[in-house]
């Protein structure tokens, strides 16, 4: 079993930076996959940002050039720094994990950027 807690969220102004974080319960293989994911109201969940050892991390072409995923393995933590936020960008947001098989998520930290 993994837990998975993130913090981080608030609410920012247009252009503003966040920096989200989520520790995992226990370490994590590197080569394991770890990533954001964030829901909108009304809207699906949704691939933000996914890093592993031995890929270059990915991000949907929403996000790219302005959020930027990274792990820390030693303290079982993945951050996403958002800058230059958007409205858009306004969503629940999840970490997730994928590991021995399993899949677990965060319960989310809410990001409000209000228009």
């Amino acid at each position: 079993q993994v837990q998975l807690v993130e913090s981080g969220g608030g609410s920012v102004q247009p252009g503003g930076s966040l920096r989200l974080s989520c520790v995992a319960s226990r370490s994590i293989f590197s080569g394991d996959p770890m990533a954001w994911y964030r829901q909108a109201p009304g809207k699906e969940r949704e691939l933000v940002a996914r890093i592993r050892s031995g890929r270059d991390p990915e991000y949907r072409d929403s996000v790219m050039g302005r959020f930027t995923i990274s792990r820390d393995n030693a303290k079982k933590t993945v951050y996403l720094q958002m800058n230059s936020l958007k409205p858009e960008d306004t969503a629940v947001y999840y970490c997730y994990v994928r590991t021995d098989g399993m899949v677990y998520w965060g319960e989310g930290t809410l990001v409000t950027v209000p228009s």
